[in-house]
């Protein structure tokens, strides 16, 4: 099994396992490889640093010395690219799935969805879908609460 580090072309990184290169590079050349956050297929690897286990026994670490004259050094990646940006979106996608998982998808009638659920005229239950800014200002100012959210093609999809 192989898991590679992907990026789409918004930057959005996101991990693929993959039975081999050769895999990868099959489902990529048939537009089968998409970014969950916005669904785009231009997919690139990412560098990304093998996992060895090495034995226990062997000397401590030492704190790396001054770098030689015409040795590379790492700069600081850009904050999208950082440890802290990738979890953030990784929690993002999370709370975006459960969302879907725990809601009905009534599409475009939802405002008329949640005006009839605020009136006592159908039961009430979690239900999304789609309301312009004007329609999801109409229904905050009747007391019916609505939240906005991005809309994320692969959300509905289990990643793997």
């Amino acid at each position: 099994m192989k898991v590679l580090n992907l990026q789409c072309a918004h930057q959005h990184e996101f991990e693929g396992w993959f039975g081999s290169e050769d895999d990868y590079t099959s489902q990529l050349e048939r537009g089968l490889v998409s970014c969950p956050m916005c669904g785009d297929v231009h997919i690139q690897k990412k560098l990304s640093a093998p996992r060895l286990n090495l034995r226990a026994g062997r000397q401590e670490a030492q704190a790396p010395a001054e770098p030689a004259a015409g040795t590379a050094v790492a700069i600081e990646q850009p904050r999208w690219r950082s440890p802290t940006w990738s979890a953030m979106q990784a929690r993002i996608m999370q709370a975006l799935r459960e969302v879907m998982a725990n809601t009905e998808d009534v599409g475009e009638r939802f405002a008329d969805e949640a005006r009839a659920m605020h009136h006592g005229e159908v039961e009430h239950r979690q239900i999304r879908g789609q309301a312009s800014p004007q329609e999801a200002l109409e229904l905050m100012e009747e007391g019916i609460e609505v939240i906005a959210l991005p809309s994320v093609p692969g959300i509905k999809e289990t990643l793997q």
